[in-house]
């Protein structure tokens, strides 16, 4: 899949990406220009280095400036995308290189934490082909872990299945993902995409940084995160060549399953915590809101309802607002992601509909719940 420390030849028909160096005005939250910021809306577009901000100290390894994307530790992660002046081919092999390397330090305020952070740890890239700014239809081909510090060369190989105008690329925490966590990776001086088997044109001359990017259009709202795509994550032993099968993927809800749920269901969901007495989602719960966001982006024409559930220990007034709070913390994460809120229903029974007595501690942790509701399947 991938490739260090690749020579460059020239020769064929390779598709020029706009601005492959990043060049632009180094500064924090400033996407370069020919890119379009493809993050989560509320959070912070990618940075243009080195601009002395973030403790960020990697020298260019081509013109005057390069690109930071960070991973958080609040399940949200940096992208950008561009459109290529000419498309990706259904089943043509196509390959192209760019620079990435680590910044041992990388510190910037989380909102997540409320504090500074370090977002020091070893992310993936990956690459993806859609059909519209920001769009992820496919994905294309993804690294391993970038860990060293230091500028390398990847070389990326892909044969789409469909026809490609748009291309996007983002970091991606290690996979599989078993928390979010802070972690960034630079990219430097991307080549042409070109055919497999042709070789590489020359690296263009660098000019004066480009004018700063005002006009970027509004994030496209499909920016997803399709989960329930398999990385590819072999593993490279000297003298053997084969590649293990990947481990079995953990079900967090398993009675969330296409073949057997019908309209009216109601499933309970395990492993969503929050902070006592808030609506602030606790990171474990990541993994299982991943599932139930796979689910939703791979059966669109699924309508769902999210219950919360309180124990009976407090008033009714509270226990109403808190679960229509959480249900609704539940909500904004999926809609976050890319899912329509047209397709969400969140509500709050707070203590009205016990599974189980409230008299006991086991009891009231049943009963302090979040429930799925499927309301609409189309067949």
């Amino acid at each position: 899949m991938m490739l260090l420390a690749l020579p460059l030849w020239s020769f064929g028909q390779p598709i020029f990406l706009d601005n492959p160096s990043f060049e632009g005005p180094p500064r924090g939250s400033l996407t370069p220009a020919g890119w379009f910021d493809c993050g989560f809306p509320g959070e912070t577009p990618p940075d243009t280095h080195p601009s002395g901000a973030f403790e960020v100290t990697t020298q260019s390894y081509n013109g005057n400036s390069y690109l930071g994307l960070v991973t958080r530790g609040n399940d949200t992660w940096e992208a950008i995308g561009q459109m290529l002046n000419t498309s990706l081919e259904m089943g043509q092999c196509y390959e192209f290189e760019m620079k990435l390397a680590r910044s041992s330090r990388y510190w910037s305020a989380s909102k997540w934490s409320q504090s500074y952070d370090d977002y020091i740890g070893s992310c993936v890239v990956r690459i993806w082909g859609g059909n519209s700014y920001c769009d992820k239809k496919e994905l294309l081909d993804e690294t391993g872990t970038i860990q060293h510090t230091e500028w390398k060369n990847y070389k990326f190989k892909f044969k789409p299945r469909r026809n490609f105008k748009f291309i996007l690329i983002e970091v991606f925490y290690k996979t599989p993902t078993l928390f979010a966590y802070n972690g960034n990776v630079l990219l430097d001086n991307c080549s042409a995409i070109i055919s497999c088997g042709e070789e590489f044109p020359e690296d263009p001359e660098i000019s004066e940084p480009i004018a700063e990017n005002i006009n970027v259009p509004p994030k496209d709202p499909k920016v997803t995160d399709p989960v329930s795509v398999k990385p590819k994550d072999p593993i490279e032993v000297a003298g053997n060549n084969s590649t293990p099968p990947p481990p079995k993927t953990e079900k967090f809800i398993p009675e969330l399953d296409r073949s057997t749920i019908k309209e009216g269901d109601k499933i309970r969901v395990e492993n969503i915590y929050f902070e006592a007495d808030t609506f602030k989602i606790d990171p474990k719960s990541f993994p299982t809101l991943q599932e139930l966001y796979s689910f939703l982006n791979n059966n669109k024409d699924v309508k769902i309802e999210i219950g919360g559930h309180t124990n009976g220990l407090p008033p009714h007034s509270y226990c109403d607002k808190l679960s229509q709070d959480r249900s609704e913390s539940v909500k904004n994460y999926l809609v976050k992601k890319g899912i329509s809120p047209f397709r969400i229903e969140a509500k709050g029974y707070g203590k009205r509909d016990p599974i189980a007595n409230n008299d006991t501690v086991s009891g009231r942790k049943k009963n302090q719940r979040v429930e799925i509701k499927i309301l609409k399947l189309g067949r």
